[in-house]
């Protein structure tokens, strides 16, 4: 059983740590590590505290249960720590969330494993279900999800290979270079629940300790030794007569086609840059990039900066080059909506990593701290109520509300300059498209001198600039801060099922899968991080939903295997019935209705989010159906 491994301190030290402790995860440490709940009635709560740090508690608050957690964790030193059972875990996560979680259970007590156990590890192995001779797995992409899938490939023993374009792991992260790159996911969630980090230097971690935690994780698994670095699918083709897909590949070998049984697709959907269509696009005379492929030898010291585009990406890096710049210009299409969070560049402090380390299911209460809001309480937010009456305001009444918090607490940032007030307060729904973490540093930047925020839609580029209502903005620097082609999946692999069905023929601009896993007519094929598998506040992150999907490939893997067959597939009815269910329930959302546009809703219909709880995806990918395919 784990234990509790405090080092021989003095009180005064273990106070110290506790200073800075998540009072609302500490406290429900407590109750789990002591089996009394009582400690939880002393915690006072007000409307949305699973969204403010500390709870929205008050320091003499938070000191007078940081007590009350001191004195009963002195006790517990060596006692014998196990996981919460199911009526104390019912008990605690029922007071925190505020509603009965009887039917979240299976779900939560995953999270709460002992050390070095991981309950969606593959419960089988290659060996055991007589495989076919020379069979293998084809993962495309060493990302977040490639890297996860090559893990559990490794644990049931099937032999397979990784293709990764790039020459080093990390995917978007690896990619993604632009200044200020961080997650706007708490660090505590981004990572594997099987293998959490519990020193993440910051609350929203950069870049760099992202792609070094990929890092050291594909090390330590080992599946990094199975990675092609620099090789790129160009093709896929399913072979009828033998059961294969034909991979066409080009790297440092040259080109050359290599086949497996089955191919894993971990491409993602932030991959891919997008660059409007914007009239002499390609006639400035300058430098100009997009922000997924920062030139990093030009030095902006002094230049003129013209940024197109004011999504999660030029959130987070025109605060960084405002005062290097001479002069950034800004153009916008439509303003993002900013949620609080005072700490997003903030350090996680020294105790807090001691916490983690030592204190047993601290980390694990931490996480769900995170998790819960979006387990209940985020996605509501963003459904349709036909009798509020939905508007390009607001499609509900808790819509509504929520419209108001996030304007007043962007509204007290704008009391200085009321000129930006139009600009910067959105007018479309809250949801409709993706909300940014703010702790006032972009209203901020938005107010300096050597910034200038363009509302007007841009005409055309020309040689020394922008043109937008009538008037030229020279500049010397272009960056297209413009997003990517999120909803062109597996793109520009050309891929090819039965029959020579050609799967971007199929889907005609409209992507669909089944879980976004599978998709009729190509066997053997699945997606991670596929259509409509997108997170909108349902909580965790997608390496949450990663790890859900994979556990559902890996299940089809041994179903197929154990089957005797060659190829396995989704039925077309199954499939149809399911994406109609996906399309209604995104249409009566935030991001369905409005008509406000973007990478959440391409078209009028929205290919990448999922509009359903994140227990309604766990459920329905915890294992695979028979019923649900055919094996041949």
């Amino acid at each position: 059983m784990a234990r509790a491994s405090f080092p021989d301190l003095d009180e005064d030290t273990l106070r110290e740590h506790l200073v800075d402790a998540e009072i609302p995860a500490l406290v429900m440490t407590v109750a789990h590590l002591t089996g009394d709940v009582s400690l939880l009635g002393e915690l006072p709560r007000s409307p949305g505290w699973l969204f403010a740090p500390q709870g929205g508690l008050t320091p003499e608050q938070q000191e007078s249960l940081r007590e009350r957690a001191f004195l009963a964790l002195r006790r517990l030193r060596g006692q014998e720590v196990r996981p919460p059972g199911d009526d104390l875990l019912r008990a605690i996560t029922t007071w925190a969330m505020g509603t009965d979680t009887a039917e979240l259970l299976p779900l939560l007590a995953e999270g709460f494993a002992l050390p070095g156990e991981d309950p969606r590890a593959p419960r089988w192995t290659f060996a055991e279900l007589s495989p076919p001779a020379g069979f293998r797995v084809a993962v495309i992409g060493a990302g977040f999800s490639g890297l996860l899938a090559a893990r559990r490939l490794a644990e049931a023993g099937v032999p397979f290979v990784v293709y990764e374009k790039n020459p080093d792991l990390g995917g978007t992260w690896f990619e993604n270079t632009y200044p200020g790159c961080r997650t706007d996911v708490a660090s505590h969630l981004y990572d594997y629940s099987f293998a959490p980090r519990a020193d993440w230097p910051d609350h929203f971690s950069t870049r760099d300790d992202v792609l070094d935690y990929l890092r050291a994780f594909a090390e330590e698994s080992g599946v990094g030794e199975h990675v092609r670095y620099g090789v790129e699918v160009g093709t896929m083709r399913w072979d009828e007569r033998d059961s294969l897909w034909h991979l066409g590949t080009s790297g440092p070998d040259g080109e050359r086609t290599d086949t497996c049984n089955v191919v894993i697709s971990a491409v993602g959907q932030l991959n891919r840059p997008s660059t409007p269509d914007i009239p002499g696009r390609d006639a400035f005379a300058g430098t100009a990039f997009h922000s997924a492929a920062w030139d990093h030898s030009v030095d902006l010291a002094g230049k003129r900066v013209a940024v197109i585009g004011t999504g999660a990406s030029a959130y987070q890096f025109i605060p960084e080059i405002a005062g290097v710049a001479a002069e950034v210009v800004v153009f916008q299409r439509t303003p993002p909506w900013l949620r609080p969070t005072p700490h997003y560049h903030d350090p996680v402090p020294a105790g807090a990593h001691w916490l983690h380390r030592h204190l047993p299911h601290y980390g694990r209460w931490h996480r769900f701290w995170l998790f819960a809001p979006g387990l209940r309480g985020i996605l509501e937010g963003w459904v349709v109520d036909p009798d509020h009456p939905p508007t390009e305001r607001a499609v509900s009444a808790l819509n509504e509300d929520l419209r108001a918090g996030l304007a007043a607490a962007m509204e007290a940032q704008l009391a200085d300059a009321p000129e930006l007030r139009d600009a910067v307060i959105p007018r479309y729904p809250v949801g409709a498209k993706r909300v940014l973490r703010d702790n006032g540093r972009w209203i901020a930047t938005l107010k300096r001198d050597d910034v200038r925020l363009v509302t007007e839609p841009i005409e055309r580029i020309t040689p020394t600039g922008v043109v937008a209502g009538g008037a030229a903005v020279d500049v010397d620097v272009l960056v297209f801060a413009t997003g990517f082609r999120a909803s062109h999946f597996l793109a520009p692999m050309v891929v090819t099922g039965r029959a020579g069905v050609d799967l971007h023929e199929t889907w005609n601009g409209a992507p669909r899968a089944y879980l976004g896993i599978a998709v009729p007519d190509f066997p053997n094929l699945f997606c991670l991080y596929g259509p409509n598998t997108n997170l909108v506040g349902q909580g965790g992150s997608i390496v949450y939903f990663s790890e859900c999907a994979t556990s559902y490939v890996l299940d089809a893997i041994r179903l197929l295997l154990e089957s005797g067959k060659s190829a396995i597939q989704v039925r077309r009815d199954v499939h149809d019935r399911y994406n109609e269910w996906i399309d209604s329930g995104n249409r009566n959302r935030a991001w369905g209705w409005s008509k406000v546009g973007g990478w959440y809703n391409e078209g009028g219909r929205s290919a990448v989010n999922w509009p359903y709880s994140a227990q309604e995806y766990w459920q329905r990918t915890h294992e695979v159906d028979p019923d649900d395919h055919e094996l041949s």
